[in-house]
């Protein structure tokens, strides 16, 4: 285990959680913030960016557990991630949507903040959320953040405003 908060537990996803992944990356309503599911190769190649993740920076997104059951509900880590022009450290999170609206995502994100300034001595971590993705947002404003800046990205022929919501060390509490 890399993390673990009250009710949850985190750790690198392995090769054998891609049916877990494609309940989460398969979900049209999941997904919706990505302009849609999933297939199968983009699951795998999502897997696959992590686990390159892990072996590049000793970080990624990690599989959230429920402590209670074992089951994998979602993910959420630290990536590093293109902004503008620049590469910034960030929070990021999904998970099943019948795990929704549990503070599974907050309890999971406010974590990662900590593993970031205290193990990785970062100085600011970002969560970077499309304009459309409301419960996103007040996930990063639950773990203390506030929007910086804006950046338009271009995913799956799709123009994307994305908001940059940071917290700084000096503000971490």
């Amino acid at each position: 285990m890399i993390l673990e908060t009250e009710r949850l537990s985190l750790r690198e996803l392995e090769q054998s959680d891609f049916s877990a992944l494609c309940a989460i990356l398969q979900d049209e309503e999941t997904m919706y913030a990505y302009e849609g599911a999933f297939t199968d190769a983009e699951v795998q190649e999502w897997l696959d960016r992590q686990l390159a993740r892990y072996q590049k920076y000793g970080f990624g997104l990690w599989a959230v557990l429920l402590k209670e059951t074992g089951e994998l509900i979602g993910q959420c880590g630290l990536t590093m991630q293109p902004w503008k022009d620049e590469e910034v450290l960030e929070i990021g999170y999904l998970f099943r949507r019948d795990c929704w609206h549990q503070g599974y995502a907050t309890e999971a994100a406010k974590a990662c903040k900590k593993y970031a300034f205290e193990a990785l001595n970062a100085d600011e971590v970002c969560s970077i959320i499309r304009d459309t993705n409301v419960p996103s947002q007040k996930v990063a404003l639950r773990n203390g953040m506030a929007v910086k800046d804006r950046w338009t990205k271009h995913y799956r022929g799709v123009d994307m405003p994305h908001d940059r919501y940071i917290v700084r060390a000096q503000d971490k509490n």
